[in-house]
């Protein structure tokens, strides 16, 4: 054994304790050999390479060295895609403002399809939904598609429905819908499920070098912030179909451009072939395969969530949303999934849908054991529980995989929607570590960006990352420690890829995969969280990126 790098620094947070101590990393090819004090460190190196010649040195100072953030839950391709020169990302301020910038994004994109991702309407003053006519008067023969901010909703223009072969006379797919006006009209609004089986075609357009380059940027973007591991999630288009695009991490992987660790998780169904095929042919430690996702519902600001009782400005009489698969079908996929021992990972927002599969869970657990060491189903989201399901997770040793930005997305909106009898069980962060629950965070990239001080600033203060509100956080006794959101953001996120024993923490076996931060987030103040910066990055002890 040959040691090729050591790691130092004066505050070094491991993950196994609460507190950055003073240390040295020692690293062998892609693993940690040893983490101790310099001196025992750089005696051991100096054994280990006798007559082989001395490792690289990098001394840290006080930067804070901690294990690499490992981002639980993104959609990789419309990430790379809505990141990148293919497409534009916004907000915006009303409908009006939306079209004026798909306009000035025209300019640069002369030809082809537009698209655009995150508006939201509830966001929006006045807050109503768009429609195809607007988009009509600036595009009347260009096809354009607008995403929402979440990820369920497609906003297009006529030319876009005529492209995508839509007309009032279309039937959407079972977990989708068309919105229509009094007359039938097709109203350019299409979400959940339908929304998702175009996406297809609308992306279809781009070369395999244009999705490649977009994959590269948004990997370095990752890097940027110090992510060295992503679970990559499935958003089903239609049965057979989702939006892994494993063949593009694969080539990039093979140019040595894999700059990050990629966990796939493709849509669970009846035929499990292209997993089985995945997972046999990714089993490297920068690209594997770890099980499989599904959707049970949509999310609580669209009433697409599936909920007990009522929502409190109930569109229709017996508003609760409804599940986007059957619960008998989702009951026999992951039945049939935790037969094989394969673990399973459900979105599921409303309290009515985690219940379901917390249920489903449960009987999969009594029929067929435990699943497999390491192996872990998780649930996705997790925003609204009934008050007795938030200990299940635990005692069924479920993951939650949560997105801590996502809590002050629409200020107002958990009271409007689900009044304030359940709002006190949204996001109950330090309730469900209480409960010896296994959090793991991410941010749902394109929903919300992947700045990891984001996603740390949210997580302890649960106030927004833009707007800093609301002053003392929202619900502010959910909140919890820093080590423990660190923990979140490395272990935790390992153990829902499954890869708890070789990510997550500084021990000597785990891969080399590390963050320098330029300050002590242990020991700074909650404003000076997000004005941290990476200063380095290394994925299997290869620096991937240096500021």
């Amino acid at each position: 054994m040959r040691i090729d790098l050591i790691i130092e620094s004066r505050n070094v947070f491991t993950g196994v304790g609460d507190v950055a101590r003073p240390a040295a990393i020692a690293v062998a090819g892609d693993r940690i050999v040893a983490v101790g004090s310099r001196e025992d460190v750089r005696a051991f190196a100096l054994e280990a390479n006798a007559g082989g010649g001395a490792p690289e040195v990098r001394d840290f100072g006080d930067a804070l060295v901690v294990p690499g953030f490992h981002d639980s839950h993104l959609h990789f391709f419309h990430s790379a895609v809505y990141s990148s020169p293919l497409a534009t990302m916004f907000l915006g301020e009303s409908e009006t403002d939306c079209v004026a910038r798909m306009q000035a994004f025209a300019k640069d994109r002369p030809n082809g399809w537009l698209l655009a991702q995150g508006w939201r309407e509830y966001r929006w003053n006045p807050p109503v939904l768009p429609s195809k006519r607007s988009l009509d008067e600036a595009f009347p023969t260009r096809p354009v598609a607008l995403y929402s901010g979440d990820a369920h909703t497609l906003w297009l223009n006529s030319a876009a429905l005529d492209e995508l072969g839509l007309t009032r006379d279309s039937v959407p797919p079972a977990g989708g819908s068309y919105d229509r006006d009094e007359t039938g009209e097709l109203t350019g609004i299409v979400r959940e499920a339908a929304a998702m089986e175009l996406m297809p075609q609308i992306m279809g357009s781009f070369t395999d070098e244009e999705v490649a380059d977009a994959y590269r940027g948004f990997f370095a973007r990752l890097a940027e912030n110090g992510v060295t591991s992503v679970c990559d999630m499935s958003l089903m288009a239609h049965p057979g179909l989702d939006f892994i695009r494993d063949d593009v991490h694969a080539s990039l992987l093979e140019r040595g451009e894999l700059t990050a660790r990629v966990h796939l998780f493709p849509t669970l169904l009846d035929d499990m072939s292209r997993f089985e095929d995945m997972r046999a042919r990714y089993t490297g430690p920068c690209l594997q395969a770890p099980g499989f996702k599904q959707f049970f519902d949509g999310v609580s600001s669209q009433h697409t969530a599936w909920v007990t009782e009522p929502y409190a400005n109930a569109h229709v009489e017996g508003d609760c949303g409804r599940p986007t698969v059957d619960p008998e079908i989702m009951r026999r996929y992951v039945l049939a999934a935790a037969e094989q021992g394969f673990p399973v990972r459900i979105h599921a927002i409303g309290d009515a849908a985690i219940h379901a599969a917390l249920d489903i869970f449960e009987e999969a657990r009594a029929k067929f054991g435990p699943l497999p060491e390491g192996r872990r189903n998780c649930l996705e989201h997790l925003e609204n529980f009934l008050p007795g399901d938030m200990k299940r997770l635990a005692d069924l040793q479920v993951v939650a995989a949560v997105q801590p930005p996502h809590m002050t997305l629409d200020p107002g909106g958990p009271e409007r929607d689900l009044g304030p009898e359940r709002v006190p069980y949204m996001w109950p962060f330090r309730t469900l570590l209480d409960d010896n629950t296994v959090l793991a965070f991410g941010t749902d990239s394109p929903v919300v960006g992947v700045n990891s001080m984001d996603v740390l600033y949210s997580a302890v203060t649960r106030q927004d990352p833009g707007t800093h509100e609301p002053t003392g956080g929202w619900l502010h006794d959910e909140r919890i420690g820093m080590a423990e959101a660190l923990r979140a953001y490395t272990q935790g996120s390992a153990a829902s890829a499954g890869r708890r024993s070789e990510l997550g923490t500084l021990e000597a076996g785990k891969l080399a995969d590390i963050a320098v931060l330029d300050r002590n987030l242990l020991a700074c103040d909650a404003d000076d969280i997000q004005k941290t910066k990476v200063l380095a990055t290394f994925m299997g002890g290869t620096c991937v990126f240096e500021r």
